[in-house]
């Protein structure tokens, strides 16, 4: 199946290969460095400018949300694209696939931090690694900026929210709340200044995955996750005790997820 595949058939019923799909998720998790924003942009650049598995406006429509929620965007919207494209299944190996490679490298990096960063050659690596990352994530950010930011008002916006957090040193959620409520005021008193996403398109509306919210869902998920989510910290507190590293990892991991 050619990759230059319509967006109706990567999604809904005739939705892209699940082989082609590992492939390509294999493929963005090994391309997937400079944290989230690099991790974006290689997301972006391969499934809907190379792929054109989804289209831009769902992409940023979906980056828009997972940038909302607590966690990690960039695995979110993965998971969430890999949903799109071939349901629960891709939406569990896209998620799987992008955080192995990462696994891997930070056990590996880890290995020689610890056991040889005296040595002038490993010194060298990591100093290397730092300024390629760099590189990395303002090529991104550039990217991303110049598709996500369309108005003097999205600009502004933009360059109020950067001067918050590394100036004024304000807290990352009174900035996104902030934001939310300016863009709420904005789009009912000043809509010409706070223009929304164009409309989906009739063709993308009518083939895409897509599924009604509901209560008993919403319960059904919580039902599921939740228990998944503590189920390591019990183990841990049974097999280790309170005072295992472990279980503190656990719970502090869990509230910075929050």
């Amino acid at each position: 199946m050619s990759g230059k595949v319509g967006l109706n058939a990567a999604a809904g019923a005739g939705r892209v290969p699940f082989l082609e799909a590992l492939a390509v998720w294999a493929r963005v998790a090994a391309l997937s460095f400079g944290g989230p924003a690099g991790q974006i942009a290689v997301i972006h650049r391969i499934l809907v400018e190379e792929k054109k598995w989804v289209s831009e406006q769902r992409f940023l429509g979906a980056l828009n949300y997972c940038m909302l929620l607590p966690g990690p965007e960039a695995q979110q919207l993965a998971t969430y694209i890999g949903w799109i494209l071939n349901g629960v299944r891709g939406g569990l190996t896209a998620g799987l696939l992008f955080v192995l490679p990462g696994f891997l490298s930070i056990l590996l990096l880890s290995f020689l931090y610890v056991g040889f960063r005296d040595l002038g050659a490993v010194a060298g690596l990591f100093f290397g690694v730092k300024a390629v990352i760099l590189a990395v994530v303002l090529d991104a950010v550039r990217r991303i900026g110049a598709r996500a930011l369309k108005t003097k008002v999205s600009w502004s916006i933009a360059a109020a929210a950067f001067v918050g957090i590394f100036l004024l040193d304000v807290r990352f959620p009174i900035i996104v709340i902030g934001a939310g409520i300016l863009g709420f005021l904005g789009a009912r008193f000043w809509p010409a200044h706070f223009r929304s996403a164009a409309p989906v398109e009739a063709s993308e509306a009518s083939s895409d995955r897509r599924v009604s919210p509901s209560w008993m869902r919403a319960v059904k998920i919580i039902g599921i996750f939740v228990p998944l989510w503590f189920a390591p910290i019990i183990l841990a507190l049974w097999l280790l005790g309170g005072e295992s590293v472990f279980v503190h990892l656990g719970l502090f991991f869990s509230k910075m997820a929050v």
